[in-house]
């Protein structure tokens, strides 16, 4: 996160430079390449429940009442798991989280909950380093803690099929120090919420929470709707706000804002050794709120019953690598001959275009799409057409086809400008709405809020993609 919050201008760059050189690095990551040679750069995020910061020392009796942390009952789970690929011409960003009770494969330990995979590594290495005379506490905890880490990256690259080209991660107090440091982070709330587990007290509705409050906000999952897939959706709105707070002239151009975020970043974030931070700040310079998105990984079964995990998400790993490979603009790999099957609603990114002369149109049919479970892409205006037609890539008519029979049935065709995963409706005069998709008077270049529909009939990955540019509200 430290990377995508800096530019290159003024004050900011070389506060960065400061940065890089009181970062914590670890060794967990053994290739380093400057632009990866499969075209874009990979990189695990990972918020750690860790009773230590960055250095391994451990946290103070009055920060962890602070904090909530509670008492430790011996293990160190990873809360947060968030898979981003970004293009090697840093255009844009998607953020991918990994629900942390998904039911995978960990290299060397058998099938677990993939929130385990750190802890798991952890305390073996632990063990080891203790049978060969390692008596030093904090050099336990650092070199047993490199150890999850490249367990949990060999996890997540068996997962998703892809090399993960650089990794960070962020314990509790880390979390708490930078959203104090840049004055909270906005936040939109359905309906209030109180949980005596997280400490989460909220009213509803649009709020600024930062410190203690912000922690609850993204750990809360008891008396949510979808329990732990809600506080995914909560986590990846929190990270959104985030973002576009720190790519704001607001924080970077404030020197005081500024120097808490590094003191924060730098007392609690630990990133691979060898990551170029600062010609990967470069590489970003131009992103913003806009450009970084929000997913999840397609799931299988939210209430699956392990052998001795207890109730998990199971997951198909076919179906989570094909949608990762859609991420980088290639299709699902099909064979000879054989017709793609049409992904998830909540895979397809389908943007809107209004063409015609009716006010609002596309508003109204990308609200009626976002509803069905479609993420929500561009919405607005285009030049003038007769009639309305439903595009795609190559290869995935499938999709357009599924697209076009939600919106009442309407032509498909093929075109390359169509980016792989996505699907662009051009609304025509001659399109005729079915019933459920209403006449608006709001102006066609306004997005329209996503509709919520009753938690029986939601999709645990039907939810519209998540942007940075916008607050979104949520269970």
């Amino acid at each position: 996160m430290s990377a995508l919050v800096m530019t290159l201008t003024g004050y900011a760059w070389a506060a960065m430079q400061g940065l890089v050189s009181g970062l914590t690095m670890a060794d967990v990551i053994d290739n380093q390449e400057d632009l990866p040679a499969d075209g874009a750069r990979d990189i695990l995020l990972v918020g750690m429940d860790s009773r230590t910061d960055a250095q391994g020392n451990p946290l103070s009796e009055e920060m962890l009442a602070k904090l909530r942390a509670g008492v430790s009952d011996g293990e160190l789970n990873t809360d947060t798991l968030i898979f981003v690929r970004i293009p090697n011409d840093g255009s844009k960003a998607v953020a991918v989280s990994l629900p942390r009770d998904s039911y995978v494969d960990i290299p060397g330990f058998g099938k677990h909950k993939i929130n385990s995979a750190y802890a798991r590594a952890k305390f073996e290495a632990k063990r080891k380093l203790e049978e060969e005379g390692v008596t030093d506490p904090k050099e336990l905890e650092v070199r047993s803690n490199q150890e999850g880490a490249k367990t949990l990256v060999e996890t997540v690259e068996q997962l998703t099929g892809a090399g993960i080209d650089n990794y960070a991660s962020i314990n509790l107090l880390g979390f708490y120090d930078i959203t104090k440091a840049i004055g909270g982070v906005d936040v939109c709330l359905k309906q209030p919420v109180e949980d005596s587990y997280s400490g989460a007290d909220f009213e509803a509705g649009r709020q600024t929470i930062s410190g203690f409050d912000a922690l609850a906000f993204v750990r809360q999952r008891h008396g949510l709707l979808r329990g732990d897939l809600d506080r995914v959706v909560r986590q990846q709105v929190f990270m959104a706000g985030l973002a576009r707070k720190v790519l704001s002239a607001g924080t970077l151009a404030d020197p005081a804002k500024l120097n808490s975020l590094i003191g924060a970043v730098q007392k609690s974030v630990v990133v691979n050794q060898g990551w170029d931070l600062l010609g990967f700040a470069q590489q970003l310079q131009g992103l913003s709120g806009g450009q970084i998105q929000f997913q999840t990984i397609p799931v299988a079964d939210t209430e699956y019953e392990t052998p001795e995990d207890g109730m998990a998400i199971d997951i198909d790993p076919d179906e989570v690598r094909a949608f990762v490979e859609r991420l980088a603009g290639k299709p699902a790999e099909k064979q000879p001959d054989e017709q793609a099957a049409a992904p998830a609603p909540g895979e397809i990114t389908v943007d809107v275009l209004n063409g015609s002369s009716i006010t609002g149109l596309a508003g109204s049919v990308s609200e009626s799409l976002t509803g069905k479970g479609y993420g929500q892409g561009e919405v607005g205006n285009t030049d003038p057409r007769s009639t309305t037609v439903v595009q795609v890539a190559e290869g995935e008519e499938a999709s357009g086809e599924q697209v076009a029979e939600a919106i009442g049935g309407v032509d498909v065709e093929t075109d390359p400008a169509v980016p792989s995963g996505h699907v662009r409706v051009l609304l025509g005069p001659d399109y005729e709405p079915p019933a459920d998709v209403a006449g608006s008077t709001e102006p066609a270049m306004v997005q329209q809020p996503r509709s919520v529909q009753p938690a029986a009939q939601q999709e645990p990955t039907g939810d519209a993609p998540i942007k940075a540019d916008g607050v979104t509200c949520v269970n």
